[in-house]
């Protein structure tokens, strides 16, 4: 018999062993366990057909379509499961620990790997991770204008051996209207907290993890509010450089975009530019002036920055100048910096 664990011990197992979610295709792609293998007992369609049989016919004629549908497949699930590194060891879950994962669980079991089953399934996770971000964090916030080089500041600061959780990265977005350049396809609300979540796990709470300063939506994907509410309380740590450095290194990052991309971006904020400023980004962007586009674009930019950073308890600011962008020359310097600031 497959044994039954909580969710603190279930993910606890999960950094030796593989997690089988056995749900549909479309459920796990809207939410799951980080690093989780889709081995699903029904495909959508089915699981609406056994559904709609449920409610109309009752429980035993559901159960005998399932079989049906089923039957053809279990081959093909070892399979998929034998071709998952493991150490004969499978964590499985579904949806609230119910008929599906045990099924699986017996299935796999028959075949003879150890089956450990998720109590309460996967809305058990979800759960964990909602009440994940209530828990006091450790954070420090990386600030400074757009065109700060924060994201390259924080991947030295990595390398320095800082705890650093990239919330762009988690996002596929770099949060602006051009934000979404260079980027995988962003995903699903409840995947983005799932991963936010699992980042913070991972992280070692007795220390400082830094964080980018970011607004409170990242593309589509939104911080949650326990989370968002600990990081407009946090210190800040602002870089500030001088508006030609932050030009230079925008009009090289985005220089490699199309013009037609970059238009299309540009026209997406023609509201927040004004009429007149839009139009002379355009005009600059189709006469190959990148930095003069930059600059326009920046007006908004920067307007909007120091207006949420005006909304932050000044004592939590400290600011750190410097007179260009040299993203290992800053991060060993926010280290030494961040000897002398006092973290709660």
């Amino acid at each position: 018999m497959p044994t039954q664990v909580n969710i603190s011990e279930f993910l606890k197992l999960s950094e030796s062993h593989p997690v089988i979610d056995v749900r549909t295709p479309a459920e796990f792609i809207q939410g799951r366990i980080p690093g989780a293998h889709n081995i699903p007992l029904f495909s959508d369609e089915e699981r609406k057909i056994i559904g709609t049989l449920y409610k109309q016919e009752g429980k035993q004629p559901a159960i005998l379509k399932g079989l049906e549908l089923v039957g053809p497949k279990l081959h093909q699930f070892i399979s998929d499961a034998r071709n998952i590194p493991n150490s004969n060891t499978l964590l499985v879950h579904c949806w609230r620990g119910g008929m599906r994962s045990a099924s699986m669980a017996w299935l796999f079991e028959t075949y003879g790997f150890k089956c450990i089953v998720l109590k309460g399934g996967y809305k058990t996770y979800r759960q964990h991770v909602i009440e994940s971000f209530e828990k006091p964090k450790n954070i420090i916030i990386l600030g400074g204008r757009t065109g700060s080089g924060k994201t390259l500041i924080l991947h030295e600061l990595i390398k320095q051996g800082e705890q650093v959780i990239d919330l762009e990265k988690i996002a596929h977005h770099k949060g602006s209207s051009y934000g979404s350049f260079g980027e995988e396809k962003q995903v699903s609300q409840e995947q983005f907290e799932n991963e936010v979540s699992d980042a913070f796990s991972k992280i070692d709470k007795s220390r400082v993890c830094w964080l980018e300063d970011e607004s409170r939506k990242i593309g589509i994907n939104v911080l949650p509010d326990p989370l968002w509410n600990q990081v407009r309380e946090a210190k800040v740590f602002y870089i500030r450089l001088p508006l030609a450095e932050r030009v230079k290194f925008l009009a090289k990052d985005y220089g490699k975009f199309s013009k037609e991309e970059l238009i299309t971006a540009t026209q997406r904020i023609t509201k927040k530019l004004g009429g007149q400023h839009a139009k002379r980004a355009v005009e600059a962007i189709e006469a190959g002036d990148l930095e003069t586009a930059v600059e326009i674009t920046l007006v908004y930019y920067d307007n909007s920055y120091e207006f949420g950073l005006s909304k932050r308890p000044k004592e939590n600011i400290t600011i750190c100048e410097f007179n260009d962008l040299n993203p290992e020359k800053i991060a060993t310097a926010l280290t030494e910096k961040l000897k002398t600031v006092p973290i709660p």
